[in-house]
């Protein structure tokens, strides 16, 4: 099993700034891919984010040019960077790990709130 452990979430202003961040630990060596992904009230979960053992990295199209995933591997820790962050950003976000025997772990979230 791998561990997940969220941070960086708060309030800002639209336009406003936030990092997440997401320290991994446990089987780490098993983990593939990792990524973000968000749950707004009422709304289904959707992934905002991934990058690959590799660097190779994936966004949905709301967050294009606003968000950047990076993934330190020496301290097996992976970043969202959220700029001109938007209302409808407003959600918790949870860090994921995609384990290469295919099974998913989760972080516990961290809410972002995006106040107009």
């Amino acid at each position: 099993q791998v561990h997940l452990v969220d941070s960086g979430g708060g309030l800002v202003q639209a336009g406003g700034s936030l990092r997440l961040s997401c320290a991994a630990s446990g089987s780490i060596f098993s983990i593939d891919a990792m990524g973000w992904a968000r749950q707004a009230p009422g709304k289904q979960r959707e992934l905002v984010a991934a990058i690959t053992s590799g660097g190779s990295t994936n966004y949905a199209d709301s967050v294009k040019g606003r968000f950047t995933i990076s993934r330190d591997n020496a301290k097996h820790t992976v970043y969202l960077q959220m700029n001109s962050l938007k209302p409808e950003d407003t959600a918790v976000y949870y860090c994921n790990a995609d384990l290469d025997w295919g099974g998913v772990n989760w972080g516990q979230g961290t809410q972002v709130t995006v106040s107009s």
